[in-house]
């Protein structure tokens, strides 16, 4: 298992920043790896196993190293599913991009208009979900 896992060193990718690399995420990021076909057809079997020691292991990656190992593997995985996306839902994923940036935009606006509670649509996730489904369903 050794040999494998040496030529997996590198840079360390930007899955780390993307989600926390703890048990929970890295067993769906498996969870849907399997699913999706991609566990066996894209991991050698000396990172399957590293990957499912790890999971058993650790509660939540804290090493440098092991976050580098990991986030290779993960990266690996979320290349081939499609990206973060993947795991963790279209709406999910779209609330913190768009959906944030769009709320941010109409609460600006509102303010400028004299709207003094619209500095608190931002943070309000049922605001930004509401406008995250719109703008998916194509709507204005």
């Amino acid at each position: 298992m050794g040999v494998g896992l040496k030529r997996l060193g590198g840079g360390l990718t930007n899955v780390k920043s993307r989600f926390p690399l703890t048990r929970e995420t890295l067993a769906k990021v498996k969870l849907k790896a399997l699913r999706c076909g991609v566990w066996f057809r894209k991991l050698r079997k000396d990172e399957r196993k590293f990957m499912e020691l790890v999971i058993k292991v650790t509660d939540r990656v804290r090493s440098f190293k092991l976050a580098e190992l990991v986030s290779r593997i993960v990266g690996k995985l979320l290349d081939a599913m499609g990206g973060v996306q993947a795991i963790t839902g279209e709406v999910a994923y779209k609330m913190k991009t768009d959906g944030l940036r769009f709320a941010q935009k109409l609460s600006q606006i509102a303010q400028g208009w004299g709207n003094r509670s619209a500095a608190a649509w931002p943070r309000n996730s049922g605001f930004v979900q509401y406008l995250t489904i719109m703008s998916l369903n194509g709507s204005p």
